[in-house]
């Protein structure tokens, strides 16, 4: 191997250079995107604090010791030019019990949104609109610690405590950055669709490596699962790095996390910020994070949908891949996001199961729902021969092979029992021969489907098969795409 010459090592040098300014040319005008100017800042201040002040106004009002705080992005400064979303938290004193602050904060809520609606998470709260602003006005109790939380709500005060003390404006820049690059790739928000980074992660992350570009070049390198103790809560061993961050795992380390990425909430040990991510998404990021350190661009930051698929353009993939799509289609059932996509997992992870263990081989699988839900699979396998095989015990097992080929020895429609090796085996008849016949009998309902889905399938559902699956693309054109033009 011949040594790097001098001009060797000048050519490198302008390259990385070259790579650098790209980057900071991207960020620049990224942060020219997303940073709100100062007319959008004062107008968002000019709405939160009247409404922080009608609600401070009704809550002491009903309650000694109550106070009101806003909390979110657009209380640290990390909120995305055009967000429009306001969170007025309501502390009340942790005397009360449940029930009164679940009656004072809807009272608090909509004295301060008189137009709003009653929404319910763990608990009920207020949800309106104030000239163009989205407001969620959200009960809670006020506590020493987190670790006294008696709701998820509960601990939010705190992570904007925690958060306001380390963020600048170069680091709270950097997390508006992040996030939009986070959405561009598409795996921004904690909601149970997206199964992503939700917007405290990201803040975590961007203070723990200090940076829009440092993160992602840590990420690039993360060898799951990563484990990151922002506060060390004495589980982490010590470090001078800036980051926490052990590849591939450390004997140092307990956590009691099963989980690709852990980062445990600094202000809570018991919990991990980044449970909800799915695996998929943090592999995502990372591939996402080289490809823009390779090459820096814009694109990465532009979420854009896929066109819809065409007819022909579905019939043509069909034809390429000599697969058959089944899919499982109804109504879908009235249920927020975050209920609905859990119980269509779960169905799907069952009508998927129920498929293959009918030799029916499932090669890739996806939900999709709109006005309707569908559980769409895809089959190596779609028909089966009339009769399948049953294998019995060993011969030697005597009480089992005994049972098993009494049970068959006088079945007409049986072939055997005979031995095959050291066991009984007999061929019988196959119970279904098409996926088709499966997904339209009673035995679907057997296979582990989510309670508001199985409901909704009582009422009826369509199967379609093959071809017939182009009668999803007026309302599915793009989940189609997305599906069958993948890229990571």
């Amino acid at each position: 191997m011949r040594a790097m010459s001098e001009e060797d090592v000048d050519c490198d040098e302008r390259e990385d250079r070259d790579g650098d300014r790209d980057l900071e040319r991207v960020v620049a005008e990224i942060r020219d995107r997303v940073d709100p100017d100062e007319d959008e800042r004062a107008r968002l201040r000019d709405v939160a604090d009247r409404l922080i002040e009608r609600a401070e106004t009704a809550a002491t009002d009903r309650c000694d010791g109550a106070d009101v705080l806003q909390v979110g992005s657009t209380a640290r400064d990390t909120w995305i030019s055009g967000d429009r979303d306001i969170d007025v938290f309501v502390r009340f004193p942790p005397e009360l019990d449940r029930e009164t602050l679940e009656e004072y904060g809807l009272e608090v809520g909509h004295a301060t949104l008189p137009e709003g609606h009653e929404e319910y998470a763990e608990h009920p709260y207020v949800k309106g609109e104030v000239e163009g602003f989205d407001v969620d006005v959200v009960p809670c109790f006020r506590l020493e610690s987190a670790t006294e939380i008696r709701s998820a709500v509960d601990r939010t005060p705190f992570h904007t405590r925690y958060l306001e003390r380390r963020l600048d404006d170069e680091l709270a820049a950097a997390v508006r950055v992040t996030k939009q690059f986070l959405k561009g790739i598409g795996v921004y928000g904690s909601d149970l669709r997206t199964r992503g980074f939700s917007g405290f992660l990201t803040e975590l992350l961007v203070c723990e490596y200090g940076g829009f570009r440092p993160l992602l070049e840590a990420a690039a390198d993360w060898q799951p699962p990563v484990e990151l103790d922002p506060e060390g809560h004495g589980r982490a061993h010590e470090t001078a790095t800036p980051s926490r961050d052990v590849a591939g795992g450390n004997a140092d380390l307990d956590l009691p996390f099963d989980d690709p990425l852990v980062v445990i909430d600094p202000t809570d040990p018991e919990r991990n910020v980044a449970a909800v991510c799915a695996e998929a998404n943090v592999a995502r990021f990372q591939h996402y994070a080289r490809a823009f350190l390779r090459n820096p661009r814009l694109e990465l930051f532009e979420s854009e949908e896929p066109d819809p698929l065409t007819g022909a353009e579905l019939r043509e993939h069909l034809e390429r891949r000599g697969t058959t799509p089944v899919t499982v289609r109804f109504e879908a059932p009235a249920l927020v996001e975050d209920q609905l996509y859990p119980q269509l997992q779960k169905s799907l992870e069952g009508i998927t199961r129920g498929l293959d263990e009918r030799g029916f081989d499932v090669f890739r699988a996806t939900t999709m729902a709109d006005g309707t839900a569908v559980v769409f699979a895809e089959l190596a396998v779609s028909e089966r021969p009339a009769i399948e095989r049953h294998e019995g015990p060993p011969v030697h097992v005597r009480d089992h092979a005994e049972g098993f080929y009494d049970a068959y020895a006088d079945d007409p429609d049986a072939y055997g029992p005979f031995i095959d090796g050291d066991r009984y085996v007999t061929e019988r008849d196959r119970e279904f021969t098409t996926a088709r016949s499966f997904l339209e009998s009673d035995r679907l309902f057997d296979v582990g489907l989510g309670a508001h889905v199985e409901t909704a399938l009582e009422d009826g559902y369509d199967v379609l098969v093959g071809e017939e699956v182009t009668a999803l693309l007026d309302e599915f054109g793009p989940e189609l795409a997305a599906y069958f033009e993948p890229h990571p």
